[in-house]
């Protein structure tokens, strides 16, 4: 029987990362600057092994082979069960990350080997006062303008820069240019891919003394000049449940994701059509369900097989809840049943894409 499964985070070593990861997950990191930290991971570059119940010690993709839609669901495409769609991961930026663009999924199959393209979202989970980071470009920025700018060095002009505050929500579709500064501790739900353009990076060197490597081809091939995406934050849609508060925050093609605050408990459904991930944000509690409790605390991300049946959340703790929509509508009918109505769900990133 399966059951809700808990992983051991895959360590990565950036050149801007730190060591806030272990302090406020209590975490055992493994190198001065632990950068990201890959909670729930089905990648080549990457796969996470599980830490809890029977199948302590097996791999993810040993699981999705033994049990496929039973764990991942009957809802799934055929290529989100042949590839898992998601990967959740938290990033310590303790110094500013290159500025980054990201191909869609049409460019990334014919330029890397079959990759996905790379559509995400950040939950800010802490920062230092005065955080910032970018996020789009300028309207009225040229292919021409952007080329001359990172030739010269000098992109910074060029950029949107916003404040941001724990708890700030923000989507970063495919095409979008953006950059993570200091101080900020970040949630990353993304597609399940490792591409990343790299446009600039604050003139800084490898350790060999080298520039780090830029992507301008691609990188003007990629980006949204036309800004079709929005670059504000997300607002989201609150809806008040027995026992706590669901903020609807982003629905796009590739993945959906709500926040969950919890005071006292809430009850859910796998009903076989999809696996759902919980990443505790904040506080600790425990998940019921027929054949056992699992408890949990903040940093945990857990993965609900599709066929769990019923299960409750018991505790006071704020998650993110992420799972593949596949109907958008599905979603779009559920609000307006509540009495949203479509201009209200704009507040819902991706939504309408």
């Amino acid at each position: 029987m399966l059951y809700p499964l808990l992983f051991e985070p895959i360590l990565k070593e950036r050149i801007w990362g730190g060591q806030r990861l272990g302090k406020l997950f209590n975490r055992q990191l493994t190198a001065d600057k632990i950068g990201e930290s890959w909670d729930v991971a089905c990648h080549k570059n990457g796969t996470s092994i599980i830490s809890n119940g029977k199948y302590k010690g097996k791999s993810l993709d040993e699981l999705i082979d033994k049990f496929g839609r039973c764990l991942l669901g009957n809802d799934l495409d055929d290529k989100d069960i042949e590839k898992f769609p998601l990967l959740i991961k938290m990033l310590d930026a303790s110094d500013v990350l290159s500025v980054q663009v990201h191909p869609n999924d049409e460019y990334a199959a014919l330029n890397e080997n079959g990759e996905l393209g790379k559509t995400e979202m950040w939950y800010i989970v802490d920062t230092e006062p005065g955080a910032h980071l970018y996020f789009g470009i300028k309207p009225g920025t040229t292919p021409q303008d952007f080329r001359k700018a990172i030739v010269e060095g000098n992109v910074e002009p060029y950029l949107c820069s916003v404040n941001v505050k724990k708890g700030d929500v923000l989507y970063i579709p495919a095409g979008m240019v953006h950059a993570i500064g200091s101080g900020i501790v970040i949630c990353e739900i993304q597609q399940n891919s490792d591409t990343t353009y790299r446009v600039f990076d604050w003139n800084r060197v490898d350790d060999n003394g080298n520039p780090r490597q830029l992507h301008v081809e691609k990188v003007l091939d990629v980006i949204d000049f036309d800004g079709r995406y929005s670059n504000e934050k997300v607002k989201g849609i609150e809806i008040m449940e027995d026992g706590g508060k669901i903020t609807y925050l982003v629905a796009c093609p590739y993945f959906a994701v709500e926040k969950v605050e919890i005071r006292g408990s809430i009850q859910d459904i796998a009903n076989g059509e999809k696996f759902f991930i919980l990443t505790i944000l904040e506080g600790e509690g425990s998940i019921e369900y027929n054949g056992g409790l699992q408890s949990f605390e903040r940093g945990d991300s857990i993965m609900i097989p599709a066929s769990l049946g019923y299960y409750s959340i018991h505790g006071e703790c704020t998650l993110l809840k992420s799972y593949i929509p596949n109907r958008q509508k599905d979603i779009i009918e559920k609000l307006e049943n509540k009495g949203f109505s479509r201009q209200d769900m704009k507040a819902i990133a991706g939504l309408f894409d």
